[in-house]
């Protein structure tokens, strides 16, 4: 649940991060671009441990956009590749921690390795409690708020086949049906991006509307844990107010108070 307007922050309940870098990391360094992608995964691990251990209930990591197929074509296998071995090799790791893995996204353009790698994993931590992980692969926030409302369009009810209206907590449900994930996230209050670039890139649009959002120049391979930890704190030293005046709020409920 994310802090009541006007009250200060105290810990973020779901943190999100769009992990940009690791190519021109890699360029910068002279290597090919795999490796920076090699790299950016042993940072998940890193910020991954390190999430849990601050006491992050749930962390969602933009690992692949549905954009992301425009890339040259060994770049992508690459990158499936990556997941594939990523997902194999911390499974062992998400279960001893009681981690909770899921992967958001469309499903039916990943390669049979990715999608069974994907499915043991998301089985075998279900009982997972300690952290919730997810996991963003071929994975657009518009196209998902799109089949969402195509989802809401399709149910009917009552005489007639009259459409049953649909709440915010209901389209967010769908929301997560069409993500494939297992709930509803709810909202996501920390956003960090990492790689120097400022912006969503279509990610958890529905999700961020009220995100607190922290842009830092350093490149996803090199985040590490205190990077993590300054972007929670700038998260505390922020006001939240969700659109109201938090005086006038005081102001009012003193008001009832005393009378």
């Amino acid at each position: 649940m994310s802090a009541s307007a006007g009250s200060p922050p105290s810990f973020p309940t779901h943190v999100a991060i769009i992990m940009d870098g690791n190519g021109r990391w890699a360029a910068q360094r002279g290597l090919p671009r795999a490796d920076g992608h090699a790299a950016g995964a042993h940072a998940v691990r890193r910020i991954v441990d390190a999430a849990r251990t601050l006491g992050v209930p749930r962390l969602t990591l933009y690992a692949f956009s549905a954009d992301n197929w425009k890339r040259p074509s060994a770049e992508v296998r690459a990158l499936m590749d990556l997941f594939t071995e990523y997902l194999r090799a911390e499974l062992g790791r998400c279960r001893e921690h009681g981690i909770r893995l899921t992967i958001l996204g469309r499903r039916d353009r990943l390669g049979r390795a990715l999608r069974c790698a994907i499915g043991t994993v998301e089985r075998a931590t279900t009982g997972g409690r300690a952290m919730d992980l997810r996991i963003a692969i071929d994975y657009s926030a518009r196209d998902a708020i799109v089949l969402a409302a195509s989802l809401a369009g399709e149910r009917r009810g009552g005489r007639g086949g009259a459409k049953m209206p649909v709440t915010r907590e209901r389209f967010a449900h769908l929301l997560a049906r069409a993500m494939h994930a297992p709930a509803a996230s709810g909202d996501v209050d920390l956003l960090i991006r990492t790689g120097g670039e400022h912006r969503l890139s279509d990610f958890l649009l529905w999700e961020c509307a009220y995100a607190e959002i922290v842009f830092t120049d350093r490149s996803w391979p090199e985040f590490r844990a205190s990077d993590l930890e300054d972007a929670i704190a700038e998260f505390q030293r922020r006001d939240r107010r969700f659109g109201t005046i938090p005086c006038l709020d005081a102001q009012s409920a003193q008001s009832a108070q005393s009378a």
